[in-house]
């Protein structure tokens, strides 16, 4: 398949020939309307761009930009006149946005080797983002991720989303328990009525009640106007209660209440407002030591915890870390139009040695910051500024958190080893099929929804002697 050109030469410029180049090996349209030519480049049949650049003011820069922003997919080669002063604000604008410039009129050998070059770059960028992994797309950012935990996340999420019940999401801060729940209701027959996220821990204890439920006119000093609280405001949709075991607990009773009769009273009245609303909520800390504290309502639990998702550390999300900074380099480069091109090797082994205590907030955020301090084609791990962090703030565990982390391990590593067939999984591990189930209930590790157990060799025996006596 011959490789197509697309060759820009404005016509509001002075003329400029096209170069000469074999019609056996390359297909060539040249494109004089600027609109036309990024009509041409959002059709995506090209993959290699030359654009004439005859005058380097402010207008004619930013007429290039937009068609060169429009064609990200593909490579771009700028054609320069020969006389052209390469001050530093055009250099800097030549290498953020082009592969390769020529000056006019361009040595023929030699902008052929750049053109194959440009080529080959536009072919493998093509093949490395068919090769990506699939992305849940929520909200701002997405949830992307290959490893078998986040597998089962992404598995959990669809049928989480196909039923109308409460989901009550665990997971350390930073793991993504926003953007799951965001993907839940998305993915619901929900999905077109509102979303409202509520922090609980970031509600003044004074004014909770009155956010979540609403008042009336009057009902307390400073309430000048009746007010539409979140719970209402979020009817016919989803309202996400994020963590929820930073609640108090009078506010623990009237949650209960709306959960139990799906009924809510403004503040200032008596009067209950019938609410249609699907309740997701979240929570970092341990709510059954919670509730053993007296800190949370068992009855309120139960109430939430109808379904439960477990959002993996990204510590635990094996081969996660690269593909995830991968993934928001690409989204920031862009963004902050970075000269960098990727990461170093030494950059990529740094992400893989971090402990990660912020998960994928402090992800997004190093790699944020690698984009922006990044002067060099790749990214080093000074850019990423782990390095002294990592030194100064080890992350510290308890003997209790590596034996809950290591037991965790050992029965997921058995579980996908034996097809999630516990008793096989129970009889590798040394343990009764009802004690690796406590386990998993200790644990939070989601049971197979029909596991296939093989029979005993006690069942089988007895089966075997009644064949042979019949």
């Amino acid at each position: 398949m011959t490789p197509r050109l697309l060759l820009y030469l404005p016509t509001t410029e002075p003329a400029v020939p096209p170069p000469e180049l074999d019609p056996s090996a390359w297909s060539v349209h040249v494109v004089k309307d600027l609109s036309e030519a990024q009509e041409d480049v959002g059709s995506r049949r090209y993959s290699v761009g030359l654009a004439a650049i005859q005058s380097t003011d402010g207008s004619t820069l930013a007429r290039v930009q937009d068609l060169v922003s429009g064609g990200s997919h593909m490579q771009w080669i700028a054609l320069l006149p020969r006389e052209t002063p390469l001050r530093s604000d055009l250099a800097q604008f030549i290498s953020r946005n082009f592969y390769d410039y020529h000056t006019t009129p361009p040595d023929r050998e030699r902008l052929l080797v750049s053109l194959g070059h440009a080529y080959g770059m536009a072919q493998m960028r093509d093949a490395a983002l068919a090769a990506k992994p699939a992305v849940e797309v929520s909200g701002e950012f997405e949830m992307v991720g290959t490893s078998p935990r986040m597998q089962d996340v992404f598995r959990a999420i669809r049928k989480l989303a196909s039923v109308d019940a409460p989901v009550l999401i665990i997971g350390e801060s930073g793991t993504g328990k926003e953007l799951a729940a965001l993907a839940i209701h998305e993915r619901s027959s929900r999905a077109r009525g509102p979303f409202v996220a509520v922090n609980c821990a970031a509600l003044p204890r004074n004014l909770i009640q009155s956010e979540l439920f609403g008042h009336e006119k009057g009902a307390f000093t400073d309430a000048h106007a009746r007010q539409i609280g979140r719970i209402e405001a979020a009817s016919g949709g989803t309202i996400f209660l994020d963590e929820i075991g930073d609640l108090p607990p009078d506010l623990q009773v009237n949650l209960l209440r709306f959960l139990q009769e799906q009924t809510i009273e403004r503040v200032g009245s008596t009067r209950p407002i019938q609410v249609d609303v699907r309740v997701i909520a979240a929570t970092h800390v341990d709510i059954e030591k919670q509730i053993e504290a007296g800190q949370f309502r068992e009855d309120l639990f139960y109430r939430l915890n109808v379904l439960r998702l477990e959002i993996p550390p990204l510590r635990e999300r094996e081969g996660d870390v690269e593909i995830l900074a991968r993934f928001f380099f690409d989204k920031f480069a862009r963004a902050e139009r970075s000269t960098a091109k990727g990461f170093s090797r030494q950059a990529l082994d740094t992400l893989h040695a971090h402990s990660w205590p912020g998960n994928v907030r402090e992800l997004i955020n190093r790699v944020r910051r690698a984009t922006v301090m990044c002067d060099a084609r790749l990214v080093a791990p000074a850019d990423l500024g782990l390095e002294r962090r990592e030194s100064s703030r080890r992350r510290v565990m308890t003997l209790e958190q590596w034996r809950a982390h290591a037991e965790r391990d050992a029965i997921s590593n058995a579980l996908r080893r034996n097809r999630k067939n516990v008793t096989q999984a129970a009889h590798e591990l040394g343990v009764s099929r009802m004690t690796l189930y406590r386990l998993m209930d200790r644990l939070h590790l989601a049971k197979p929804e029909h596991p296939v157990e093989p029979q005993s060799i006690e069942t089988r025996t007895r089966a075997k002697r009644r064949r042979k006596s019949a």
